[in-house]
């Protein structure tokens, strides 16, 4: 009987019928995908290590979770495929939470919040709504929330998408366009106190296109359906937040907090 019960037993494992719980990953070792090319949220260094605020954010939900966390270099336009592919198991890359992202990852809670602006010669646009823009070439980054947004409101302009957020500002720089969109921290830390930004500066106010309040903001994407990962996540988020570790990486970049709470 005993010799009986454990071949079932092995049977069960064979085809899979064991139990749920057993299958479930402990996520003891989790796989993050980052880019390492927008300054200062990521960056990669010659040596192939990584820096910034997405880094340092990403390091430190993986030490409250207690998981030896490995980061993988991806190419922005391959992030969500790469992700569904199990190239890894979650993104941390400044991605912002849209419906249609929602669609094919799930998301944690917001992580931060910052407004869009647009960038260009100082006084070279006192107005810049669709109106005021009509005819003139508008850089933003490509399957970007704010691509979407040109697209729909600045139909009389023309929209010419790059790769990467860098690329929005030396498109500028390079004359290929009047105006760029983009985010608007990243556009004062990376350009407009740089040299290369010298003359340019933020024209007309910051354009939210969903906050951390309104179910947008940035957030942490996994696959759909990982919910222990996603639960541990969260956690950690609202630790960090809460034990200060994340106001200690907020102001190691930025002089103004970007939590968006």
């Amino acid at each position: 009987m005993i010799r009986k019960v454990a071949a079932a037993a092995a049977l069960l494992a064979l085809f899979g019928v064991g139990s749920v719980q057993a299958q479930a990953p402990n996520w003891e070792k989790i796989r993050i995908g980052v880019e390492g090319n927008y300054p200062p949220f990521s960056k990669m260094n010659p040596d192939g290590s990584f820096e910034g605020f997405d880094i340092d954010i990403a390091k430190a939900i993986c030490a409250e979770i207690k998981a030896e966390c490995t980061l993988i270099n991806q190419e922005w336009d391959g992030m969500m495929p790469a992700l569904n592919a199990k190239k890894f198991d979650m993104i941390v890359a400044s991605m912002s939470i849209t419906d249609e992202r929602k669609k094919v990852a799930d998301f944690s809670d917001s992580y931060y919040d910052i407004p869009s602006t647009f960038v260009g010669k100082a006084g070279s646009f006192k107005d810049v709504s669709p109106a005021g823009l009509k005819g003139k070439t508008i850089v933003v980054t490509r399957n970007t929330p704010r691509a979407k947004y040109l697209e729909a409101n600045y139909k009389d302009s023309t929209i010419l998408q790059v790769a990467k957020e860098p690329e929005v500002t030396m498109e500028l720089a390079a004359g290929r366009g009047d105006i760029g969109f983009g985010s608007s921290l990243a556009a004062t830390a990376a350009f407009l106190k740089s040299p290369e930004g010298k003359g340019y500066a933020r024209l007309g106010a910051p354009i939210s296109l969903g906050g951390a309040k309104d179910g947008g903001g940035v957030g942490i994407a996994m696959r759909k359906g990982e919910d222990s990962l996603r639960t541990k996540v969260n956690a950690a988020i609202k630790a960090i937040t809460h034990n200060g570790t994340y106001k200690k990486i907020n102001d190691k970049y930025f002089d103004v907090n970007i939590r968006g709470e």
